[in-house]
Protein backbone atom coordinates (compact mmCIF):
# COMPACT_ATOMS: atom_id res chain seq x y z
CA UNK A 1 0.00 0.00 0.00
CA UNK A 2 1.17 3.54 -0.73
CA UNK A 3 2.27 4.89 2.67
CA UNK A 4 0.43 7.91 4.06
CA UNK A 5 1.94 7.96 7.53
CA UNK A 6 4.90 10.08 6.37
CA UNK A 7 2.51 12.96 5.82
CA UNK A 8 0.72 12.86 9.18
CA UNK A 9 3.17 15.30 10.76
CA UNK A 10 2.16 17.91 8.19
CA UNK A 11 -1.53 17.55 8.93
CA UNK A 12 -3.77 15.45 11.20
CA UNK A 13 -6.21 12.81 9.99
CA UNK A 14 -9.67 12.95 11.58
CA UNK A 15 -12.57 10.54 11.10
CA UNK A 16 -16.14 11.72 11.72
CA UNK A 17 -18.88 9.08 11.88
CA UNK A 18 -22.58 9.28 12.71
CA UNK A 19 -25.83 7.51 11.95
CA UNK A 20 -27.84 8.77 9.00
CA UNK A 21 -29.91 11.74 10.17
CA UNK A 22 -27.52 12.94 12.88
CA UNK A 23 -26.40 15.96 10.86
CA UNK A 24 -22.80 14.91 10.23
CA UNK A 25 -22.49 16.39 6.74
CA UNK A 26 -23.88 19.78 7.74
CA UNK A 27 -21.60 19.94 10.79
CA UNK A 28 -18.47 19.08 8.83
CA UNK A 29 -19.35 21.59 6.10
CA UNK A 30 -19.79 24.34 8.68
CA UNK A 31 -16.48 23.40 10.29
CA UNK A 32 -14.58 23.49 7.00
CA UNK A 33 -16.22 26.73 5.81
CA UNK A 34 -15.04 28.40 9.02
CA UNK A 35 -11.48 27.02 9.14
CA UNK A 36 -9.10 27.15 6.15
CA UNK A 37 -6.72 24.68 7.83
CA UNK A 38 -9.23 21.82 7.42
CA UNK A 39 -10.39 20.07 4.27
CA UNK A 40 -12.19 16.91 3.26
CA UNK A 41 -10.86 14.04 1.23
CA UNK A 42 -13.25 13.50 -1.68
CA UNK A 43 -14.37 9.87 -1.70
CA UNK A 44 -15.00 7.53 -4.62
CA UNK A 45 -18.39 5.92 -5.11
CA UNK A 46 -20.18 3.72 -7.60
CA UNK A 47 -23.60 5.28 -7.02
CA UNK A 48 -25.06 7.58 -9.63
CA UNK A 49 -24.63 11.35 -9.61
CA UNK A 50 -27.58 13.11 -7.94
CA UNK A 51 -29.05 16.45 -9.04
CA UNK A 52 -26.84 19.32 -7.87
CA UNK A 53 -23.78 17.15 -7.29
CA UNK A 54 -20.47 17.74 -9.08
CA UNK A 55 -18.05 14.98 -9.98
CA UNK A 56 -14.78 15.54 -8.14
CA UNK A 57 -16.39 17.87 -5.60
CA UNK A 58 -19.05 15.81 -3.85
CA UNK A 59 -17.58 12.46 -4.88
CA UNK A 60 -15.44 10.92 -7.57
CA UNK A 61 -18.11 8.96 -9.42
CA UNK A 62 -16.74 5.76 -10.97
CA UNK A 63 -18.16 2.49 -12.26
CA UNK A 64 -17.75 -0.80 -10.41
CA UNK A 65 -15.01 -1.99 -12.76
CA UNK A 66 -12.87 1.05 -11.97
CA UNK A 67 -13.57 0.77 -8.24
CA UNK A 68 -12.55 -2.88 -8.14
CA UNK A 69 -9.43 -2.06 -10.13
CA UNK A 70 -8.48 0.48 -7.46
CA UNK A 71 -9.13 -2.16 -4.78
CA UNK A 72 -6.83 -4.62 -6.53
CA UNK A 73 -4.14 -1.93 -6.68
CA UNK A 74 -4.55 -1.26 -2.93
CA UNK A 75 -5.38 2.39 -3.58
CA UNK A 76 -7.90 2.85 -0.77
CA UNK A 77 -7.39 3.80 2.85
CA UNK A 78 -10.82 2.37 3.53
CA UNK A 79 -13.88 1.19 1.64
CA UNK A 80 -17.32 -0.19 2.35
CA UNK A 81 -20.60 -1.18 0.75
CA UNK A 82 -23.43 1.16 1.78
CA UNK A 83 -26.97 0.72 0.44
CA UNK A 84 -25.68 -1.56 -2.34
CA UNK A 85 -23.10 0.97 -3.55
CA UNK A 86 -19.33 1.01 -3.04
CA UNK A 87 -17.65 3.92 -1.26
CA UNK A 88 -13.95 4.42 -0.63
CA UNK A 89 -11.32 6.95 0.47
CA UNK A 90 -8.29 6.91 -1.80
CA UNK A 91 -4.80 7.25 -0.37
CA UNK A 92 -3.85 9.86 -2.97
CA UNK A 93 -6.85 12.08 -2.15
CA UNK A 94 -5.97 12.16 1.55
CA UNK A 95 -2.27 12.61 0.88
CA UNK A 96 -2.84 15.66 -1.35
CA UNK A 97 -4.60 17.46 1.52
CA UNK A 98 -2.02 16.46 4.13
CA UNK A 99 0.91 17.51 1.96
CA UNK A 100 -0.18 21.15 1.98
CA UNK A 101 -0.29 21.10 5.80
CA UNK A 102 -4.05 20.87 6.22
CA UNK A 103 -6.00 18.56 8.50
CA UNK A 104 -8.10 15.95 6.71
CA UNK A 105 -11.69 15.14 7.72
CA UNK A 106 -13.05 11.79 6.55
CA UNK A 107 -16.85 11.42 6.69
CA UNK A 108 -17.16 7.63 6.84
CA UNK A 109 -19.08 4.96 8.71
CA UNK A 110 -17.87 2.74 11.56
CA UNK A 111 -16.56 0.10 9.14
CA UNK A 112 -14.30 2.63 7.44
CA UNK A 113 -13.21 4.02 10.81
CA UNK A 114 -12.05 0.56 11.88
CA UNK A 115 -9.98 0.19 8.71
CA UNK A 116 -8.40 3.64 9.14
CA UNK A 117 -7.38 2.88 12.75
CA UNK A 118 -5.58 -0.26 11.62
CA UNK A 119 -3.76 1.47 8.76
CA UNK A 120 -2.95 4.95 10.09
CA UNK A 121 -1.71 5.30 13.64
CA UNK A 122 -2.55 8.58 15.35
CA UNK A 123 -5.90 8.99 13.61
CA UNK A 124 -8.39 10.92 15.77
CA UNK A 125 -11.96 9.61 15.60
CA UNK A 126 -15.14 11.54 16.44
CA UNK A 127 -18.67 10.17 16.78
CA UNK A 128 -21.74 12.40 16.35
CA UNK A 129 -24.79 11.54 18.46
CA UNK A 130 -28.32 12.79 17.75
CA UNK A 131 -29.91 14.50 20.78
CA UNK A 132 -32.24 11.51 21.17
CA UNK A 133 -33.39 8.48 19.23
CA UNK A 134 -36.76 10.17 18.84
CA UNK A 135 -35.09 13.12 17.12
CA UNK A 136 -33.16 10.74 14.89
CA UNK A 137 -36.33 8.87 13.97
CA UNK A 138 -38.14 12.13 13.18
CA UNK A 139 -35.32 13.18 10.85
CA UNK A 140 -35.33 9.85 9.05
CA UNK A 141 -39.10 9.68 8.60
CA UNK A 142 -39.22 13.36 7.61
CA UNK A 143 -37.25 12.79 4.42
CA UNK A 144 -39.95 13.10 1.80
CA UNK A 145 -37.84 11.44 -0.88
CA UNK A 146 -37.58 8.12 1.02
CA UNK A 147 -40.17 5.36 0.74
CA UNK A 148 -41.19 3.29 3.83
CA UNK A 149 -38.82 0.43 2.94
CA UNK A 150 -35.90 2.85 2.71
CA UNK A 151 -36.84 4.48 6.02
CA UNK A 152 -36.96 1.05 7.68
CA UNK A 153 -33.56 0.14 6.33
CA UNK A 154 -32.05 3.48 7.33
CA UNK A 155 -33.46 3.08 10.84
CA UNK A 156 -31.92 -0.36 11.26
CA UNK A 157 -28.61 0.87 9.87
CA UNK A 158 -28.69 3.92 12.17
CA UNK A 159 -29.09 1.68 15.21
CA UNK A 160 -26.17 -0.44 14.02
CA UNK A 161 -24.01 2.66 13.48
CA UNK A 162 -24.91 3.99 16.94
CA UNK A 163 -23.91 0.73 18.58
CA UNK A 164 -20.25 1.42 17.68
CA UNK A 165 -19.99 4.75 19.54
CA UNK A 166 -17.61 3.29 22.16
CA UNK A 167 -14.93 2.70 19.51
CA UNK A 168 -14.39 6.44 18.99
CA UNK A 169 -12.04 8.86 20.75
CA UNK A 170 -14.43 11.83 21.02
CA UNK A 171 -18.21 12.14 21.40
CA UNK A 172 -20.22 15.14 20.18
CA UNK A 173 -23.99 15.55 20.54
CA UNK A 174 -25.76 17.46 17.79
CA UNK A 175 -28.48 18.99 19.94
CA UNK A 176 -27.66 22.64 19.29
CA UNK A 177 -25.97 22.98 15.89
CA UNK A 178 -23.64 25.87 16.76
CA UNK A 179 -22.55 24.17 19.98
CA UNK A 180 -21.81 20.95 18.11
CA UNK A 181 -19.70 22.85 15.55
CA UNK A 182 -17.79 24.53 18.38
CA UNK A 183 -17.10 21.16 19.99
CA UNK A 184 -15.84 19.75 16.69
CA UNK A 185 -13.62 22.80 16.24
CA UNK A 186 -12.19 22.30 19.74
CA UNK A 187 -11.33 18.66 19.01
CA UNK A 188 -9.59 19.53 15.74
CA UNK A 189 -7.66 22.34 17.47
CA UNK A 190 -6.39 19.96 20.15
CA UNK A 191 -8.68 21.37 22.86
CA UNK A 192 -11.18 18.53 23.00
CA UNK A 193 -10.38 16.90 26.35
CA UNK A 194 -13.89 17.60 27.66
CA UNK A 195 -15.34 15.62 24.77
CA UNK A 196 -13.18 12.54 25.07
CA UNK A 197 -15.16 9.32 25.33
CA UNK A 198 -14.01 8.47 28.86
CA UNK A 199 -15.08 11.92 30.07
CA UNK A 200 -18.34 12.32 28.21
CA UNK A 201 -19.88 8.87 28.25
CA UNK A 202 -21.32 9.40 31.74
CA UNK A 203 -23.41 12.34 30.52
CA UNK A 204 -24.73 10.19 27.66
CA UNK A 205 -25.83 7.30 29.85
CA UNK A 206 -29.55 7.80 29.22
CA UNK A 207 -29.14 7.91 25.45
CA UNK A 208 -26.84 4.88 25.46
CA UNK A 209 -29.30 2.87 27.59
CA UNK A 210 -32.13 3.81 25.23
CA UNK A 211 -29.99 2.69 22.32
CA UNK A 212 -29.44 -0.69 23.95
CA UNK A 213 -33.17 -1.13 24.41
CA UNK A 214 -33.97 -0.20 20.82
CA UNK A 215 -31.42 -2.63 19.45
CA UNK A 216 -32.90 -5.35 21.64
CA UNK A 217 -36.33 -4.46 20.24
CA UNK A 218 -35.09 -4.89 16.70
CA UNK A 219 -33.43 -8.14 17.71
CA UNK A 220 -36.69 -9.47 19.11
CA UNK A 221 -38.42 -8.55 15.87
CA UNK A 222 -35.82 -10.41 13.86
CA UNK A 223 -36.14 -13.56 15.97
CA UNK A 224 -39.45 -14.37 14.40
CA UNK A 225 -43.03 -13.55 13.59
CA UNK A 226 -44.35 -15.44 16.62
CA UNK A 227 -42.88 -13.01 19.16
CA UNK A 228 -44.07 -10.04 17.14
CA UNK A 229 -47.56 -11.50 16.77
CA UNK A 230 -47.89 -12.02 20.52
CA UNK A 231 -46.82 -8.47 21.22
CA UNK A 232 -49.22 -6.98 18.68
CA UNK A 233 -52.05 -9.09 20.08
CA UNK A 234 -51.41 -7.78 23.63
CA UNK A 235 -51.60 -4.23 22.27
CA UNK A 236 -54.83 -4.99 20.36
CA UNK A 237 -53.03 -4.05 17.16
CA UNK A 238 -53.69 -5.69 13.79
CA UNK A 239 -51.39 -8.61 13.09
CA UNK A 240 -49.79 -8.51 9.62
CA UNK A 241 -50.45 -11.55 7.45
CA UNK A 242 -49.19 -12.79 4.13
CA UNK A 243 -46.69 -10.47 2.46
CA UNK A 244 -47.37 -7.64 4.91
CA UNK A 245 -44.84 -6.90 7.61
CA UNK A 246 -44.09 -4.39 10.33
CA UNK A 247 -40.72 -2.73 9.75
CA UNK A 248 -38.08 -1.75 12.30
CA UNK A 249 -39.10 1.91 12.31
CA UNK A 250 -42.77 1.06 12.90
CA UNK A 251 -41.94 -1.46 15.62
CA UNK A 252 -39.86 1.09 17.49
CA UNK A 253 -42.59 3.71 17.17
CA UNK A 254 -45.31 1.40 18.49
CA UNK A 255 -43.59 0.20 21.65
CA UNK A 256 -42.07 3.45 22.98
CA UNK A 257 -39.84 1.89 25.66
CA UNK A 258 -42.46 0.88 28.23
CA UNK A 259 -44.86 -1.40 26.36
CA UNK A 260 -45.30 -5.17 26.11
CA UNK A 261 -42.14 -5.48 24.03
CA UNK A 262 -40.10 -4.17 26.97
CA UNK A 263 -41.81 -6.68 29.25
CA UNK A 264 -41.13 -9.47 26.76
CA UNK A 265 -37.46 -8.54 26.78
CA UNK A 266 -37.38 -8.60 30.57
CA UNK A 267 -39.01 -12.04 30.63
CA UNK A 268 -36.24 -13.39 28.38
CA UNK A 269 -33.44 -12.29 30.74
Amino acid sequence: MNDITDHIEQGQLFVVSAPSGAGKTSLVKALIDDDPTIDVSVSHTTRKLRPGEIDGVNYHFVNEQRFHQMLENDEFLEWATVFDHLYGTSIDAARRVLEVGKHVILEIDWQGAQQIRRKVSGTQTIFIFPPSLQALRDRLTGRAQDDPATIERRTADALEELSHWSEFDYLVVNDDFNTAVSELRAVVAGRGDLFRRDVRQATLRGLVEELGYRRAAVGLYDEGQQALTGWLTMENLPVPTGPQRVGHAELIRLDDHQGPLARALQNRQ
